[in-house]
């Protein structure tokens, strides 16, 4: 299948570096409005079999114009909300951001039992995603509307051809796409993030 795994909009919370990943979670702003409403000429060449979305606000006024436009109804599901930030919630950016990631990163280096204190584990956090991309795996074509670290998380942790160094380095910005080719029995491989190029292995 061909899945497209998009960044949501911008929220008050992101202008604010506020670690805000519990639901319902903040409201798009005016910036990110403007942002959902782009990616339905953005994506008008991808022929859409389902969209779905996390529990977190954001991410359904995100896919709110892309469904409208295509006639489709977001499916919710609560394994594609952001890797929950336990203690840091809404803490400002004076080092929970680093805390946080140093947790995330730990994963990547093969301790993927570590956890996010009050939050989760990667283990918990790939179990629940997972078992979501294998539902949306049943289309064709389809469209995952989530969050900046765990979509970067799940795609370093599945696909063939990327590292953490690739990941670590490559910004995703607000609505940005990430386009993969593949399915959960043979894999995934990263076609193109945020409209660059990536080459196969």
């Amino acid at each position: 299948m061909r899945l497209l795994l998009i960044r949501h909009a911008e929220t008050t919370a992101n202008a604010d570096r506020l670690l805000d990943t519990a639901p319902p979670g903040a409201d798009l702003s005016a910036t990110g409005r403007e942002q959902a409403d782009a990616l339905v000429d953005a994506l008008a060449d991808e022929p859409l079999g389902a969209i779905y979305v996390s529990d977190l606000v954001r991410t359904q006024q995100t896919a709110g114009p892309l469904a409208a436009a295509r006639g489709l109804d977001a499916v919710v599901r609560p394994g594609l909300r952001e890797i929950q930030a336990g203690e840091y919630e809404m803490a400002p950016d004076d080092g929970s951001w680093e805390a946080y990631l140093a947790v995330l990163y730990r994963w990547a280096d093969g301790d993927p039992h570590a956890r996010v204190p009050g939050g989760e584990s990667g283990v918990e956090v790939m179990r629940r995603y997972d078992e979501v991309v294998d539902e949306v795996a049943a289309h064709e074509v389809a469209a995952i509307v989530s969050h900046g670290a765990v979509i970067r998380a799940w795609v370093g942790a599945r696909a063939v051809n990327v590292d953490k160094g690739f990941i670590a380095a490559s910004r995703l910005y607000n609505t940005a796409v990430i386009v993969l080719e593949g399915d959960p029995t043979s894999g995934w491989r990263v076609v193109t993030w945020a409209n660059e190029p990536v080459p196969a292995l």
